[in-house]
């Protein structure tokens, strides 16, 4: 652990500049008016002005707000849910429709009160967004849902253009960083979702800072790679509040492009890499170079044959 104050002035590279213009508020105003939450607010994201302010982009959190994990990193509130609303896809589908969305990611808190995870809910989420947004690519970052492998079929089969889910950290500190998660589960989740629908390109992030060695990045990148992993994005890890971990380390923008140009080296299609950069940073990118990788490499398959 360090033995130096987590609460010291930042690097210069850290600091964020507030964009609270009509877009923002106009949309802050509609997540409240149609009762959504967003992990944007929940996670305190540090990218939240410039999404919603100037990409006028948001990650909807369905489920509720409470989540029944007490992962050290996280901002999320931790209990018992007690919301189940059924007409919250219908409510999101809606909202899509009004910010004109050309990807919308959906993610939730984890339910591990309930026997499907929450699986139910979030392809009928996919579905209802497809069906009054037909032309809006929609990426799920799901928890593991219990590791059932029936719960993950349940979303693969509603079909979402990208499946994410966050391995977050390297093996040997997982135990440390979350709760009920494991990393094998997570690795076998992304590899479970590849298998039942090859052509759905996978994402996985990865947030350091926490006691991690570089070594230890490099191993989990070639994990991730060995369970048909696409995509990656690596951020650095913001202590949300005193009662979290601690920061151990600020990686500089150079270390990033580092690892960034690392990552594509052992061939993910799409690396976002950055000391602000959160799973689903700029997502609406990533699709996109995800889709041109795939083309890229058939075309490549179609010559070779």
């Amino acid at each position: 652990m360090s033995t130096k104050e987590e609460y010291v002035r930042k690097p210069e590279w850290l600091k964020i500049k507030l964009n609270t213009n009509d877009h923002y508020s106009g949309l802050k105003k509609m997540m409240r008016e149609k009762n959504l939450h967003t992990v944007c607010e929940e996670a305190r994201c540090p990218n939240i002005h410039e999404c919603w302010a100037v990409r006028r982009t948001a990650t909807f959190m369905i489920l509720g707000d409470v989540c029944t994990r007490a992962c050290r990193f996280c901002a999320v509130k931790t209990g018992l849910p007690t919301e189940l609303d059924l007409q919250e896809p219908e409510r999101v589908a809606d909202s899509v429709q009004l910010m004109n969305l050309k990807h919308a990611v959906v993610t939730a808190v984890a339910r591990d009160d309930l026997k499907d995870g929450g699986s139910a809910v979030f392809a009928e989420t996919v579905r209802a967004i497809r069906r009054k947004n037909p032309l809006t690519s929609i990426e799920v970052l799901p928890s593991d849902m219990g590791g059932v492998k029936e719960n993950l079929r349940t979303l693969m089969d509603a079909r979402p253009d990208i499946l994410n889910h966050n391995i977050e950290t390297v093996r040997r500190l997982t135990p440390r960083v979350r709760a009920r998660a494991t990393y094998d589960r997570s690795l076998e989740f992304l590899r479970r979702a590849k298998e039942m629908q090859p052509t759905i390109p996978t994402k996985s992030s990865l947030m350091i800072g926490i006691g991690e060695t570089k070594e230890e990045i490099l191993e989990t990148m070639d994990d991730l790679r060995s369970n048909n992993v696409d995509i990656m994005t690596i951020g650095q890890y913001l202590q949300p509040t005193k009662k979290h971990l601690k920061v151990e380390k600020y990686y500089s923008p150079d270390e990033f492009e580092e690892l960034k140009q690392i990552a594509l080296s052992k061939g993910f299609s799409h690396c976002e890499a950055g000391p602000l950069v959160r799973s689903s940073y700029h997502a609406d990118e990533q699709v996109n170079a995800a889709a041109k990788h795939k083309s890229l490499i058939s075309g490549q398959a179609v010559q070779e044959a």
